[in-house]
């Protein structure tokens, strides 16, 4: 490969109240912006959504995709994506949608919620659609700006755009933003982008939606007793504890979280349930316990109680916290004995050095989804082998281990227990109290040492056939049964197939004259899955925070930026050489096994990890712009990788069968399609396609 010199474009003309370059960075930005607080925000008002985030994600890339494809019509829908969005507003906040929360196949956590409303199936296509028509409108806008600029121009300059709306998103989840901040940045960026001089009707209509959005948003923001932090929608009300023989009655603090109640704020008096676990665990000491789930603070206010002398009290989530430090009748928060960790429970594990009496699970139900995924949740690396034999290694001797929770199905105790036999080589003492039918608390204690446990003979367990196998970290699902998918995931799915093929079809014309971008398409399903596999990676290596998320997110566009800058500026004499590059990287991430990385002091970790993570996205982008710079239809081109996207992120449920790390090979085989169909554009030392739009006034021929 050689440096070569490269003509830059002049700016197209400019129109409205922003040149063109400024207009596809803002266009790039809401496009970006508007689909993570989508994610977020439908998450906390439909509960099927706080499990299944991944179908806004996946409306989002059809609607952008359509949105590139219909930018070749000469009527510009761009202008009613505001009343798209109040729409779909407006229909989750008239109608929402509660989950059952049990099941033979996948289990939710949530105490007694009701379903109502339409079938999930049913609500959550609508929704898709919905999500769907608003990126489409959003699209479309940004691809009739896109298309006035060569494609790696028009690239880099989404790109840039798409950074900004990352960086603005976390802003905002750090400062614990409402909805109203979100839906305000959103209606502002839409009128800097588009001022109409045409129809004033239109302009009426515009300007309606976008009041309505902000009403809508701001009445749910500023709601009382309503808190909103980085992962849930957080409602509080007021519960009396009646008076009993320890004590007076006193007022407690319970706690909903997109709309399902999850804690009580409890004195130590008055919890019974709490104490199961030291009915049973009787380690040598209390010197040190380590709570992971800390909540509120009722278990840490437990451990005090029982004579404890430090506690580290880890918590996920910063409002939570905060709450149990205001609220907390026990007050555990002030006490200098608690040391608070704001942190990832398995991160926690792998990065103490602390040996500790006693650790304990307590309640770690997060009642969502790591953000955009298809089925990790924020505790489920958690409940892995690995994190349960890390824990047994952070024990003193004669230290214990447990682990409670409600749990509606027998099969995900055993499975728990199961895993716990594995790990300390002795089955756990497990004892449940409660009928299943209204959650069966199940308390599970293990040690090396028989000694620190007091348990009775039939509270052993004893390993049934039917008991499932433990998590792994590659098959983090414990609240799946089988390796297999749900049927709910099935008919959802092939719902969500059908109105896409559909609207394919509407949309963006006959299918067969988008058959010469079917390599773009290939790209764009296996970059899809590449993206998913560093986000579950980075989630383990480091923890499944919003921050780090955000990390994951914001690393693949840097690295994609700085492919469109090597592209710009170099000339691939053989760009078909790149493909084995980029097979070898493949290769290599799937080789190295993720215990050897979890091993490593955090510096070399995140080195080692961005290396194997982001080296082969970079690789992925040089072959996608050597491609895509030289196609005389930008928008088609990238709207055909928006679609391939689209069908990456139904192939991300593949990994409900078969882990996360054989993505990576699904992900090899579909760079291999787009090779095959590709090659006949590897000519190499190609150089920019130059819109006709802006070809020749300027020149540059």
């Amino acid at each position: 490969m050689s440096a070569r010199a490269t003509t830059e474009l002049p700016a197209p003309p400019r129109t409205g109240i922003v040149g063109e370059r400024t207009r596809l960075v803002l266009l790039s930005f809401l496009m970006l912006f508007l689909e993570l607080a989508l994610i977020r925000w439908t998450g906390s008002n439909v509960v099927s959504l706080s499990y299944f985030s991944n179908f806004v994600l996946l409306g989002s890339f059809l609607g952008i995709g359509l949105g590139f494809l219909r930018a070749r019509r000469a009527r510009s829908i761009f202008p009613w994506a505001p009343v798209a969005l109040v729409a779909l507003v407006g229909f989750i906040a008239a109608f929402p949608v509660q989950l059952r929360t049990s099941g033979t196949q996948l289990l939710f956590f949530g105490a007694k919620v009701t379903e109502s409303g339409p079938p999930r199936e049913l609500v959550l296509t609508v929704i898709f659609v919905l999500v769907a028509t608003v990126m489409t409108c959003v699209g479309e806008g940004v691809a009739r700006t896109f298309k006035g600029f060569a494609p790696l121009e028009a690239y880099k300059l989404d790109l840039i755009g798409s950074v900004l709306g990352i960086l603005a998103f976390v802003a905002l989840s750090f400062l614990g933003a409402p909805p109203l901040a979100w839906g305000a940045i959103v209606a502002a960026v839409f009128v800097i982008v588009y001022v109409p001089f045409g129809d004033r009707r239109v302009a009426l209509v515009q300007g309606a939606a976008l009041a309505g959005l902000v009403l809508i948003l701001g009445i749910e923001s500023f709601a009382a007793h309503t808190y909103w932090s980085p992962y849930y929608k957080i409602e509080t009300h007021t519960e009396h504890s009646p008076a009993t023989a320890d004590g007076p009655g006193y007022d407690r603090l319970a706690i909903d979280v997109n709309g399902i109640p999850h804690q009580v704020h409890a004195k130590a008096s008055k919890n019974p349930l709490y104490n199961l676990v030291y009915d049973r665990a009787k380690p040598r000491s209390l010197d040190d316990v380590l709570v992971i789930g800390a909540g509120g603070g009722n278990d840490a206010s437990i451990a005090l109680a029982r004579g404890a002398k430090r506690v580290d009290a880890v918590e996920i989530d910063p409002k939570l916290y905060e709450l149990g430090q205001l609220y907390h009748p026990d007050h555990v928060y002030s006490d200098p004995r608690v040391h608070k960790h704001i942190e990832d429970g398995r991160a926690f594990l792998e990065r103490t050095g602390r040996k500790y009496d006693l650790i304990l699970f307590a309640l770690p139900d997060s009642l969502t989804l790591v953000q955009g995924q298809s089925a990790l949740r924020l505790e489920s690396y958690l409940f892995t082998t690995e994190a349960i034999e890390t824990a047994r290694s952070r024990l003193k001797s004669g230290g214990v281990f447990s682990m409670y929770n409600y749990y509606r199905d027998d099969w995900l105790v055993d499975r728990y227990a199961n895993t716990l036999r594995q790990a300390f080589d002795r089955p756990p003492c497990v004892v449940s109290i409660g009928p299943p039918a209204i959650g069966r608390i199940a308390v599970m204690v293990d040690s090396r040492d028989p000694g620190s446990i007091a348990c009775q003979p039939n509270e052993r367990w004893a390993r049934r056939p039917s008991a499932p196998a433990p998590a792994t970290d590659d098959h983090p699902f414990p609240y799946l049964r089988d390796n297999n998918l749900p049927t709910f995931y099935i008919v959802t799915i092939a719902l969500i197939a059908l109105v896409s093929l559909l609207a394919i079809r509407g949309v963006g014309g006959p299918i067969r004259p988008m058959l010469r971008f079917t390599d773009l398409f290939f790209m764009g399903a296996a970059f899809l899955l590449l993206e998913t596999k560093n986000v579950v990676g980075f989630a383990l290596l480091f923890g499944t925070t919003w921050f780090v998320n955000a990390l994951v997110f914001l690393g693949v566009l840097v690295s994609v930026l700085a492919a469109v800058a090597v592209s710009r500026r170099v000339v691939f004499k053989r760009p078909a050489r790149l493909y084995i590059v980029l097979l070898a990287a493949l290769l290599l991430a799937w080789i190295v096994p993720p215990h050897i990385l979890l091993g490593l002091d955090p510096v070399p970790r995140f080195v080692a990890a961005a290396t194997l993570a982001f080296f082969p996205i970079f690789t992925a982008n040089l072959v996608f712009t050597e491609r895509f710079k030289a196609t005389g239809d930008s928008t088609a081109g990238f709207g055909a990788n928006l679609l391939g996207a689209f069908s990456g992120g139904l192939l991300e449920y593949s990994a409900l069968i078969v882990g996360y790390r054989a993505l990576l090979v699904v992900a090899a085989i579909l760079y291999g399609l787009a090779f095959v169909f590709g090659r006949a554009h590897l000519g190499g030392g190609a150089t920019e396609a130059i819109p006709a739009r802006v070809r020749e006034p300027v020149g540059v021929r």
